[in-house]
């Protein structure tokens, strides 16, 4: 089957990884994904629907314009893909526009911009909500008409949505799956990691998600799939869930010579993993920062 590429760049996007993962999905009519991104287990697999989830409101406002008049954004967001807005000064003065503006269409138009001009397609805000990634440089930044197209067509197939991902869990029922892709655990444990958090994502929601995950398999038979750095934390938090490793391309160092793949895990929660299963680590915890 041909593969599909997200029209966003992502850090962590899963196309590399589709193989893999569609591997281990159970089957199931709906598709939940609590964690969308850039949407590459969505574009690559085949349930009857989905329910497609991000935090970053941006990012889900973007989607339901592209599924609702995938036309007229494709024919708007071709006029910014021009050569006098692939300079600084043209690159900055757009991202403070969008920084100023509360229009949702307009922010749709300029979010997409910056994913393909600023620096290695970084999503980042700052502590104020201020978008602050900066140019990237590029020599002719690719403009994704055809994935954008491809991706309109399949979110005739999809629901859109902002939630937090508690709420999401709480809508899935029986017959639906959920694939979880939620900022990757840290590769390495810092003296204290009880401070850790990665777009506010830290130790306490990992392991509420591992409590949901085998709780709505075990209770509800909802399956559950997750993603993750495979890591002695994650395998704890994953304990008896059927756990999967594999090898990815990226690296952890940027010295040519302490590069090192970057091993991952996928875990599946099915109904016969004990709801029991998620370690308490708070003693651990408490140990670490002493």
């Amino acid at each position: 089957m041909k593969k599909n590429r997200a029209f966003l760049k992502w850090a962590g996007g899963k196309y590399s990884l589709i193989e893999p993962i569609s591997a281990r999905l159970p089957q199931g009519k709906k598709l939940i994904e609590p964690f969308v991104g850039a949407g590459s287990v969505f574009l690559n697999t085949d349930y009857d629907s989905y329910l497609l989830n991000d935090i970053n409101q941006d990012l889900i406002t973007l989607y339901q314009f592209v599924k609702r008049r995938p036309k007229t954004f494709i024919q708007d967001a071709r006029k910014l893909f021009v050569d006098r807005n692939n300079q600084p000064d043209a690159y900055y003065a757009l991202r403070a526009e969008f920084n100023a503006s509360s229009d949702p269409y307009y922010r749709s138009l300029l979010f997409l911009y910056m994913n393909r001009h600023g620096y290695n397609g970084l999503c980042r805000y700052n502590s104020k909500g201020i978008f602050n990634v900066p140019f990237g440089d590029y020599r002719k930044p690719y403009f994704p008409e055809k994935e954008l197209e491809h991706f309109a067509e399949k979110a005739r197939k999809a629901k859109f949505i902002c939630r937090p991902f508690e709420q999401v869990f709480r809508r899935a029922r029986q017959g639906d799956v959920i694939y979880c892709d939620p900022p990757y655990a840290p590769l390495v444990q810092a003296s204290n990691f009880t401070s850790y958090a990665t777009g506010g994502f830290g130790l306490t929601d990992q392991h509420e998600l591992a409590r949901r995950a085998a709780q709505v398999a075990k209770k509800r038979d909802i399956p559950v799939l997750i993603s993750n750095h495979d890591t002695e934390l994650t395998r704890a938090l994953y304990k008896q869930a059927d756990i999967s490793s594999l090898s990815v391309s990226r690296s952890i160092s940027q010295k040519g010579d302490g590069r090192k793949p970057v091993t991952e895990l996928l875990a599946l929660y099915n109904t016969d993993s004990p709801a029991s299963n998620v370690v308490s680590i708070n003693k651990k915890l408490k140990k670490v920062g002493t």
